[in-house]
């Protein structure tokens, strides 16, 4: 994995970061409802939660990546990064 650093936009930024603390309060639920032998199927829709907001997270840093990184390259010359965005695309597409 590339370490390349990417500046975002400080509103990108907060966004994603107020996401994440959404999310990791989730997890931290779901923690306490398999502690407390909660019904499966209870779980199993906070999982499906979870998982949706992680995708809302992914979905919003593609974006960004396309229309910043992937266009800059582009227009360097850097044709590799198509081959890149498919596989990152591919292993989105996995979950």
């Amino acid at each position: 994995m590339k370490t390349t650093a990417t500046p975002h936009p400080d509103a990108l930024k907060t966004n994603l970061a107020q996401r994440l603390k959404r999310i990791e309060g989730q997890v931290r639920g779901l923690q306490k409802l398999i502690e407390n032998d909660t019904y499966c199927d209870d779980v199993l829709m906070q999982l499906a939660s979870v998982q949706s907001a992680l995708n809302g997270v992914a979905k919003k840093l593609l974006s960004q990546h396309m229309q910043t990184c992937v266009k800059a390259r582009l227009n360097a010359g850097d044709d590799s990064v198509l081959t890149e965005l498919d596989t990152t695309i591919e292993r989105l597409l996995k979950r």
